[in-house]
């Protein structure tokens, strides 16, 4: 089976190898068929990959030892999700797992975009192939997943705080993001080597970028929620730099979706998308190069290896490559349309540009710092949480703002008389919230006073383009209102679509500003029979108890929770002990309380051997809104990705060809 897959990576080699050599010459003579093999080639690139996969995942349902892979990353009493899941627990399986996607959404892409432009299409090929190049490279001749052994008797284990059942969704969704932002690179360095700098790049890629930010947005609360209840320090996001290594390219990617808005619309910002491309698809290479080369420590970076060197040569490659071709079509990029006013939704979506990129920069040199500092001094100086915190609130305050703004300035200009109307309601809303929260005593952090401010205000906008977009589609088609709010987002599912994802992030900032800003903590050591209070939760004390689980020791501390008068059941944190790992982790406890949006949160941070527990109890208002808006955050996606057929036939009359839709 070890053959088969070597075998398989090795076919896989050799025909991307063929898409980027075969396909860069046909494009370059104009050869169709040529350039038809060459796409086929990509598409047989991901059956000899999904081989590869599968022989792999195999290794691991048999617990087939032979494989180092699967013996360094599985035992014989792991239970089996985690054994399939252990196929991207290091950096052999994480590749694997990349070149799989990639390959599947090249071909994918080819197969729902050979309507589109010839040319264009042709020089994407041999830019999908020449990725895959590296990571078949690197899989066949650097870091195989298929090597060999006598067999033990047993495997090393999974690292603890991967067997979690998060971790069978977060490192998947993740890899979709990363790898499906190059397919919108290809196409915009497909753009440039062909000529065809117009939108129609931006057109058939959209939904792909669509789904690549979404992923990686679902990818990173999924990490976060497994970081809230896994790794048992009270949060769920600590600016550790493979958390931000998966949040600069989502970041780069919303400013770009942003940006093509104003392209499209008004043919501007042309150069600026095409940097914002390569920086979104550098970011998530580079994301990758930090989780599996080794080069920083981290909570999330699993594995130590010596890949790291490739992949900087390859970002190098890329970003250069890139920049190439971007000052070599210059000229085809100079827009002559300019922006006619400060006041105007360009304007406020240029604004928008400028503060995520700005963001997106402050965390990637707080990511590399230290690398560079100890490349240059021999001493790594890690950069802390108040830098992150502090640019978080400059950058992210400004843009919760703009988000209510734009949606409700025109499109060129705006007159003031006209915005004075506009943002009355929305304002008063904003003031009515300021004095609530001051008045049940939020004013004591002003960030938290001003984030739930900006937050009403903005979902007052984007209430307020509802109720004027269902007012205005009944009184043109009558019926119910509900049939006509339902017609108003068919209509138009990109633009309401992404309101809806708008009010994702208010629901996501004011959990933020509530888990963080007003928590409670209280640290106390208990001996049975005692209590704490905290916040007005009781928690007392009761029993101690261990058992036994599938493939560690379970040790609980059992603590009855009440309120004033009235019970609210039991909590059990405690500890799991790993004997084949021989590790030990964390298991809190957590009681949500739906209604109010908090939670009770308990680890059992030290279990002495009298039996008697030091506990660390926080209550986090407002946290369940950050889970909470994920799932708005999916549904708001979702509307933007559905097709819509009018949509699809403006722009193919738009664009002169039947196949400009976008299919992706």
């Amino acid at each position: 089976m070890a053959e088969l897959g070597r075998a398989a990576l090795v076919l896989t080699f050799g025909l991307v190898v063929y898409a980027l050599a075969a396909g860069a010459y046909a494009a370059a003579a104009r050869r169709r068929r040529l350039a038809r093999s060459a796409q086929n080639a990509l598409l047989a690139a991901f059956i000899s990959t999904a081989v590869a996969a599968g022989v792999l995942w195999a290794a691991f349902a048999r617990r087939d030892f032979s494989f180092v892979y699967v013996a360094n990353h599985s035992a014989l009493k792991l239970p089996l999700a985690y054994r399939l899941s252990a196929f991207w627990g290091g950096q052999e399986g994480s590749l694997l797992l990349w070149l799989l996607i990639l390959t599947g959404f090249s071909a994918a892409a080819v197969l729902l975009d050979r309507r589109a432009t010839r040319e264009l299409l042709a020089w994407v090929t041999p830019v999908l192939g020449g990725v895959a190049c590296f990571f078949a490279f690197m899989l066949v001749f650097v870091a195989s997943p298929f090597g060999t052994q006598v067999a033990p008797a047993d495997g090393a284990g999974l690292n603890p705080s991967l067997q979690n059942p998060y971790m069978l969704a977060h490192p998947p969704m993740l890899y979709l993001g990363y790898v499906g932002l190059t397919i919108p690179w290809a196409f915009g360095m497909g753009a440039l080597l062909s000529g065809r700098t117009d939108e129609r790049w931006i057109v058939a890629t959209r939904r792909w970028t669509l789904a690549a930010w979404m992923f990686l947005g679902i990818g990173q609360l999924l990490g976060s929620h497994w970081a809230y209840v896994e790794v048992g320090w009270g949060g769920y996001y600590a600016w550790d730099p493979v958390e931000n290594a998966a949040l600069m390219p989502w970041l780069a990617a919303t400013a770009f979706l942003h940006s093509v808005m104003i392209q499209e619309k008004r043919g501007m910002l042309r150069v600026w998308n095409m940097l914002l491309v390569i920086l979104a698809f550098g970011l998530s290479l580079f994301g990758t190069f930090l989780t599996r080369s080794g080069v920083i420590n981290s909570i999330h970076s699993f594995t130590q290896s010596s890949i790291g060197p490739w992949f900087l040569g390859f970002i190098g490659v890329v970003v250069a490559f890139s920049l190439t071709l971007v000052f070599w079509r210059l000229p085809l990029l100079r827009s002559k349309t300019k922006l006619e006013s400060l006041v105007s939704r360009e304007a406020t979506f240029l604004y928008n540009n400028l503060l995520l990129v700005a963001l997106t920069l402050t965390i990637l040199w707080g990511v590399t710092f230290p690398i560079l500092s100890e490349a240059v001094r021999g001493t790594a100086i890690t950069v802390s949480k108040p830098y992150y915190n502090f640019f978080l609130r400059s950058f992210g305050l400004p843009l919760l703002l703009l988000m209510g703004i734009g949606p409700l300035v025109p499109w060129r200009r705006a007159s003031l008389r006209s915005l004075e109307r506009t943002f009355l309601w929305p304002l008063g809303i904003a003031v009515a919230a300021g004095v609530v929260v001051i008045a049940f005593g939020g004013g004591s952090s002003k960030i938290g006073l001003i984030t739930y401010t900006f937050a009403a205000f903005v979902a007052a906008s984007i209430g307020l383009e509802f109720v004027r977009g269902t007012r205005a589609r009944h009184a043109l088609t009558g019926g119910s209102w509900v049939v006509a709010f339902g017609g108003l987002v068919a209509r138009n599912r990109r633009r309401y679509g992404g309101y809806v994802v708008h009010a994702a992030i208010v629901l996501l900032a004011v959990g933020i500003a509530g888990s963080s800003l007003y928590q409670t903590v209280r640290e106390q050591k208990l001996q049975r029979g005692q209590s704490m209070t905290v916040a007005g939760y009781t928690l007392a004390y009761r029993s101690f108890q261990t058992k036994q689980g599938p493939n560690s020791t379970e040790s609980r501390a059992l603590l009855a929770v009440s309120r004033g008068k009235h019970s609210l059941g039991t909590l059990d944190p405690g500890k799991n002990f790993y004997p084949v790992e021989q590790q030990t982790s964390n298991e809190v406890a957590i009681r949500p309380n739906w209604a109010t949006g908090e939670d009770l949160y308990v680890i059992a941070d030290q279990i002495d051997a009298d039996g008697s527990v030091y506990f660390k109890v926080l209550v986090k208002p407002a946290v369940n809104l950050i889970w909470l808006a994920g799932f708005v955050f999916v549904l708001g996606s979702v509307i933007a990705l559905w097709p819509d057929a009018r949509e699809e036939r403006r722009l193919a009359e738009r664009y002169g060809t039947a196949g400009a839709a976008v299919r992706a």
